[in-house]
């Protein structure tokens, strides 16, 4: 066994030496406040275990606060009886255990929550030892004073003084009551709990103090014990001062029997828990309630709208999720504090705008707000509410000197609140404001549930994309590409397609720009490079050169993301050389829209492969906005003329202008020295019109759909007979 290292080595991040500097600080604070016997040193001693069960639960993963409701039961248990001990740790608690014994795994105002929760659970932990130990021993000695009257004269005395030293000493309330509930005697404790006028307590019956925030079991049991049918009972209850402020209190009342055992008097002991409450309110408005803009955060509102979703019945509810337009742009031009001040601007107007009963604005965080509203007209109401939120966003917001026109894009969700879930209108709301956003911004649209339904499967299959490609679930399909002199076929287009689990195969518009957006495209396109130049090559050895006079080629797409890839040529090249494909027999198609405006850098990985001896074809021409003059300086040597070029060629007569666009461009290519594709040949007439304005190659339904390898390889075969 390897014994327990100790020394500098066993605590290399000087925790417990953060922690032995913070139990200092601890006892130094509050050793004045205590009744112990002990020294401060050995009273420190005391105080270490109880720092470091603070440093634990302040670290706990799942965070719990029972241990610092047992650090405050440690601390009665340790003499530290005075409420002035009490205060002096909350202090210390709250300046200096995220000091010395904070976590970086969490942000400071994790760190702030979680001491401060540690700081009432400690308190209420205390109270609660404090107030059965009072409650044991006051209890006890007030039952011995009132059942010793009967006794002889001498220990009546005796026990009436040691009753009053308890009695008037008590650190908490105590008043005595007969049964009627006429107040007999009360201790200075309970006169000052309510404002310091004797008589205000004493002339009063207990029956006078019911207070609006009563539970109904309170006076139930109240009836009980004075009838002698239960001897105690605990609650919170709250109380009127004369001065119509309440009293807050932990309020015990037991029954004292005479020595018959019939009942004779009430004996009630307050703990006075005002500041306590008003400290969870608070704690409770700050966990509830966001920081910069007081607006409600995120966990507010989520209760307001499951309480809303869950009425059931007839009850509608109507939902604006609200983000801001350019939000982005003006943190990062003005800074964080002017974006701050922005957003205090914008919650202000926002809470102008939901005024109404059952309206309420929220803040779930960065720029965006949602704004609830329930009733029974909530069909026209939201839309209004939204018109307001935009109408009020138009005027602008000054900040240092400048004016800024803040707009918001708007997702509503209405309808019945029942069966719906708070996340399921939250995201129909955030799929709904994206729209919105998408449209242009400055405006609001309606929940569609098949919008929804198709942003839902977008985003499952994005998230599905990286373990389909783990799993092989995808393959590929292959074109012919046929020369239009011959009618040979040429070599073929590889066309990937996934194989989905759930939503059968997908095309390739379906999923390659969500891997464009994703950053998968670049590890698919390099399977599907891979997989196609090993087809090539299968083919090539299956049906040689000589057959048909010139190897056989395949075409391979490449996105815009794979173009910037600084591995495009390393990988091709490793790819070729490993499979054993001369460069020849592949050509790499790039779209028209992909090169506009292309500098030397981005041709430069195109150059080499070209030089190399791989075709680079210039996809979809005719779509973009290239300009003809830019062909010369561009390293393609195939052109794949549009499928719109080919529409007006199934009509007869075929569209004239049609024919001389597509002469044009042949014309233009041949000149240039480069070879002319079609894509999307569907009929005879349009390969026909095709092969006498001289175009070379051309794919399309009319020689072949998309399909296995197996196909192409027959198709090959014909070819040669």
């Amino acid at each position: 066994m390897v014994p327990e290292a100790t020394g500098p080595e066993a605590d290399p991040d000087g925790l417990e030496d953060r922690v032995r500097r913070f139990a200092t600080i601890w006892s130094r604070a509050i050793f004045p406040a205590t009744a112990t016997s002990l020294t401060r040193p050995e009273f420190e001693t005391l105080l270490l275990p109880l720092a470091r069960t603070l440093r634990e639960a302040l670290h706990a993963h799942p965070f719990d606060t029972a241990p610092a409701a047992r650090v405050g039961t440690a601390l009665i248990a340790g003499h530290c009886t005075d409420p002035e001990a009490l205060g002096r740790t909350l202090g210390v608690i709250e300046s200096y255990l995220v000091l010395y014994c904070g976590t970086d795994e969490l942000p400071t105002e994790d760190n702030r929550a979680r001491c401060a929760r540690l700081q009432h659970a400690l308190a209420a932990g205390y109270a609660q030892a404090l107030r059965e130990r009072t409650r044991a021993e006051q209890e006890a000695i007030a039952r011995s004073a009132l059942t010793a009257r009967s006794e002889a004269e001498d220990a009546l005395h005796a026990t009436q003084a040691r009753f009053h030293a308890v009695f008037e000493g008590a650190a908490i309330g105590i008043g005595i009551a007969d049964l009627d509930g006429k107040v007999l005697e009360v201790n200075d404790t309970l006169t000052q709990m309510f404002g310091g006028l004797e008589h205000h307590v004493r002339s009063r019956n207990v029956s006078e103090w019911v207070h609006p925030e009563d539970s109904p079991h309170v006076w139930r049991m109240y009836g009980e014990l004075v009838r002698g049918e239960r001897e105690h009972f605990q609650v919170e209850k709250a109380f009127y001062r004369n001065d119509g402020t309440v009293l807050w209190t932990n309020l015990t009342l037991s029954l004292l029997r005479d020595a018959e055992g019939d009942p004779q008097y009430q004996l009630a002991l307050m703990e006075d828990t005002t500041e306590r409450r008003l400290l969870h309110l608070r704690l409770r408005y700050e966990a509830t309630h966001d920081a910069l803009t007081g607006l409600p955060n995120r966990t507010l509102f989520f209760e307001r709208l499951e309480k809303t979703l869950a009425a059931g019945g007839d009850a509608r509810f109507g939902l604006c999720y609200l983000d801001l337009d350019g939000f982005k742009a003006i943190n990062d031009s003005l800074g964080h504090s002017s974006g701050d001040r922005l957003l205090v601007e914008v919650a202000d107007r926002l809470q102008s705008c939901a005024t109404a009963s059952g309206e309420m604005v929220a803040r779930i965080g960065g720029d965006e707000f949602v704004a609830l509203t329930t009733g029974p007209d909530t069909r026209g109401g939201v839309s209004e509410l939204a018109s307001r939120i935009l109408a009020v966003l138009a005027s602008p917001i000054r900040i240092e000197g400048r004016e800024f026109t803040v707009r918001g894009s708007i997702g509503i969700v209405e309808g019945p609140a029942a069966g719906r879930s708070p996340a399921e209108v939250l995201r129909s709301a955030d799929i709904t404001m994206y729209r919105a956003k998408a449209a242009g911004g400055n405006r609001f649209e309606l929940a569609d549930p098949e919008a929804d339904a198709r942003a839902i499967t977008r985003h499952g299959l994005t998230t599905a994309l990286p373990a389909a490609l783990e799993r092989g679930e995808f393959f590929i399909e292959y074109q012919p590409l046929v020369r239009l002199d011959d009618g040979t076929v040429h070599g073929a287009e590889a066309l990937v397609r996934w194989s989905h689990p759930q939503h059968g195969v997908l095309g390739p518009d379906r999923f390659i720009p969500l891997a464009e957006h994703t950053g998968l495209i670049v590890p698919l396109g390099r399977w599907v490079l891979e997989q196609s130049v090993r087809q090539a090559r299968f083919w090539q050895q299956q049906l040689p050169e000589g057959a048909l006079g010139m190897p056989l080629r395949v075409n391979v797409n490449l996105s815009p993301a794979q173009l910037h890839h600084p591995g495009l040529v390393a990988d091709t090249v490793e790819v070729l050389e490993r499979i054993g494909l001369p460069p020849g027999g592949l050509c790499l198609e790039v779209t028209e829209s992909a090169l506009i405006g292309a500098d030397e850098d981005l041709l430069k990985p195109l150059r080499q492969l070209a030089e190399m001896g791989v075709d680079i074809a210039l996809d979809d021409f005719g779509t973009g906005y290239s300009n003809l003059a830019n062909l010369r300086r561009l390293p393609v040597s195939v052109l794949k003329l549009d499928r719109s070029f080919t529409q007006g060629m199934q009509q007869h007569p075929a569209d004239p202008v049609d024919l001389k666009i597509v002469e044009g461009i042949v014309s233009l290519a041949h000149s240039l020295e480069l070879a002319v594709t079609v894509e999307g040949v569907e009929t005879g007439a349009q390969a026909d019109h095709l092969r006498r304005l001289g175009c070379d190659t051309a794919q399309g339904w009319y020689y072949a759909r998309p399909g296995p390898p197996e196909r192409l390889h027959t198709l090959l075969l014909a070819d040669a007979v």
